[in-house]
């Protein structure tokens, strides 16, 4: 008997992308402003850490290796304004994220007017920094502000100056910082909480478990990651950034430090 003949199935084409010179060419339009205007610059500043080259001055300039190294490791004031950004930074961060985790964990249960009070959450993200800083000034000014008025009227004291001495300018500070940046660090975290299967934590109340064993093996596990990464950004932010209403000369942040360090050279 005449076995049928098997026919092999279909073959599938190599699909075959752009590859060597071909694909380095597609790239080139998007890789050269980046080597331009920060991988460049980037590699040219580290060039001038060895050098006594000093901005806006065209002399030429020396290799004196570690020399300026040497001199910011001596430098007190760099040191002072290190300590506090990374007091900024962490005092920032750690607490809008706690806080915005608990606001994200109520605007995700099923709540009256629940729009209202998700639109009045993310008001402070919706604000120009320069408003933030003129309305916190209102808060803090020694005068007839309104944290000093509410003191003298409960009868704690006279008030006083917030923004003056780091005992207080910094937290004031830190207080704006995390009030201004809630909102973005709530939305990420709400966003991440309305995408975990509702089931799951049927199942688990099912299972005789509690708000909180629910929140460590059902809710955290599912926005671990969006948690991690929105403080990561948060920290970065905050690194780098400054809120108008302060902090006060006298006390600057490492930034600062820098910027009226190229100044004076100019």
């Amino acid at each position: 008997m005449a076995t049928p003949e098997r026919r092999s199935g279909p073959r599938r084409a190599r699909e075959k992308g752009p590859g060597g010179a071909a694909a380095w060419f597609l790239v080139l339009p998007a890789l050269l402003p980046i080597l331009i205007l920060s991988v460049g610059p980037l590699l040219y500043g580290i060039v001038l850490a060895f050098t006594d080259a000093q901005s806006g001055r065209t002399r030429s300039t020396q290799w004196i290796g570690t020399l300026n190294f040497q001199d910011l490791l001596h430098d007190t004031l760099f040191w002072d304004s290190f300590r506090i950004g990374l007091l900024w930074a962490f005092g920032v961060t750690i607490p809008q994220f706690l806080l915005a985790l608990g606001l994200a964990l109520l605007l995700n249960q099923r709540l009256r007017m629940r729009w209202l009070a998700r639109a009045l959450a993310i008001t402070p993200w919706a604000m120009p920094e320069v408003v933030v800083g003129i309305m916190w000034r209102l808060v803090y000014n020694p005068d007839a502000g309104i944290l000093n008025e509410t003191i003298r009227d409960l009868g704690l004291g006279d008030g006083r100056d917030w923004l003056t001495g780091l005992a207080t300018a910094l937290p004031a500070v830190i207080l704006v910082g995390i009030w201004a940046g809630m909102p973005q660090t709530t939305v990420a975290l709400l966003a991440g909480l309305q995408n975990t299967p509702h089931e799951l934590h049927e199942a688990a109340a099912l299972d005789g478990a509690g708000a909180w064993r629910r929140f460590r093996t059902v809710t955290w596990p599912a926005i671990k990651p969006i948690a991690l990464a929105i403080t990561a950004l948060n920290f970065i932010w905050k690194s780098m950034n400054w809120r108008p209403v302060g902090p006060s000369p006298a006390y600057p942040l490492i930034h600062q430090w820098w910027m009226g360090n190229n100044w004076e050279m100019i």
